[in-house]
């Protein structure tokens, strides 16, 4: 009887150790499909160049590990820079700055598209000149 008791000690002690070993490793893990219904800004193609700076305030505020913002990012990722995140190795595709760099280099988000911008940007006749450079400085 006694050896029962004994064992049944032992069977309640590496119960409760499993237990706190769950509850510290569930502490330091990242589940990114909570996350991801929780706050990833949506995509939309029309303004991929808003995208990524909104994306990395959110990442910041809700403390997400970088490496995880790769995988964020594919689960909102439509249209050309689907397929340009598909296309890229896997060992590309995990480094979060790449991957950014070759989706605005794919819709020709280069500085010399943004002067093109700047510069084909006209005044509406609705507008005031204060107005207008308002929006010009906002289109930066």
């Amino acid at each position: 009887m006694r050896e029962r008791l004994e064992m049944e000690k032992l069977k309640i002690e590496m119960v409760k150790e499993e237990s706190n070993t769950k509850v510290q490793s569930k502490s330091e893990y990242f589940d990114a499909a909570k996350k991801y219904t929780f706050g990833s800004p949506r995509f939309c193609e029309k303004t991929v160049d808003k995208y990524f700076p909104q994306f990395e305030k959110i990442a910041h505020n809700l403390n997400w590990p970088k490496p995880y913002w790769t995988t964020m990012l594919q689960s909102v990722f439509e249209g050309k820079a689907a397929e340009i995140y598909s296309a890229l190795p896997s060992e590309k595709s995990s480094d979060y700055d790449t991957v950014k760099q070759e989706v605005l280099k794919a819709y020709e988000l280069v500085p010399e598209a943004y002067r093109q911008k700047f510069r084909s940007y006209k005044k509406f006749d609705s507008q005031t000149y204060v107005e207008f450079a308002r929006e010009k400085r906002r289109s930066i």
